[in-house]
C-alpha cells in the first residue's frame, strides 16, 4: 500500500523464515520496480539457533540474492550459506566471493564475531571493488539488533544517494 502510494526510495529486507514469503517479496520487488534493496538475511539467533526454514534458504539465494543491491549477512549466516565455518579475515573474503558467486550483486560480510580488538566488515561487488573496513571494537554487551540497525542505515543512504561504498560507510559511523 506505500509502495503504491507514495513509494519508496530504498527498501531494507529482514527475516523471511518460510520460501512462500521470499517468493512474495520477491514479486513485489519485481512488480513496484524496487531499488536500493538491501537484503539482511537474518538466519541464526545470537544464541546459535537457526531461525529459518532450510528451503527458506535456498529461495533467499534463488529469488532474492539477483534482485538485491546488498546482501549483509553476519559470520554465522554467511558460514551457513557457504557450508563452512568463518574464523578469519581470509575466510570472510573466500566467503564473500562464495556469495557473489551464488548470485549476491555485492555482499556486506559482518565481521563481529570475529574474536579480537578490531571489528573488520568486507564489502566485495560484482564488479570486482572490495573494501576492507575496520574499527576498535567497542566493548559492550549490548549489541543485539545491531545488524539490523546497520542494514536500516545502509538502505536509508542509499535513498539519500549516497554510492553503495558512501552509504556502507556512513552507515558504519551511524551504528558505532
Amino acid at each position: 500500500a506505500v509502495i503504491e502510494d507514495i513509494g519508496a526510495h530504498a527498501v531494507k529486507i529482514g527475516m523471511l523464515h518460510a520460501p512462500e514469503i521470499v517468493d512474495v517479496v520477491a514479486a513485489a520487488i519485481d512488480r513496484h520496480a524496487l531499488r536500493n534493496v538491501v537484503l539482511d538475511p537474518v538466519m541464526v539467533a545470537t544464541s546459535g539457533a537457526t531461525l529459518i526454514e532450510t528451503p527458506a534458504i535456498a529461495a533467499l539465494v534463488r529469488e532474492l540474492f539477483p534482485r538485491a543491491d546488498l546482501v549483509t549477512p553476519n559470520l554465522d549466516e554467511a558460514s551457513l550459506l557457504v557450508g563452512r565455518p568463518l574464523r578469519t579475515p581470509e575466510d570472510m573474503e573466500s566467503a564473500a566471493m562464495a556469495l557473489l558467486g551464488q548470485g549476491a550483486r555485492a555482499v556486506l560480510l559482518k565481521g563481529g564475531h570475529l574474536p579480537g580488538d578490531t571489528v573488520i566488515d568486507l564489502l566485495v561487488t560484482a564488479a570486482g571493488e572490495k573494501y576492507r573496513l575496520e574499527a576498535p571494537r567497542i566493548d559492550s554487551a549490548n549489541t543485539h539488533g545491531t545488524g539490523c540497525t546497520l542494514s536500516s542505515a545502509i538502505a536509508a543512504h542509499l535513498a539519500l544517494g549516497a554510492t553503495l561504498p558512501e552509504a556502507v560507510s556512513r552507515a558504519r559511523v551511524f551504528i558505532r
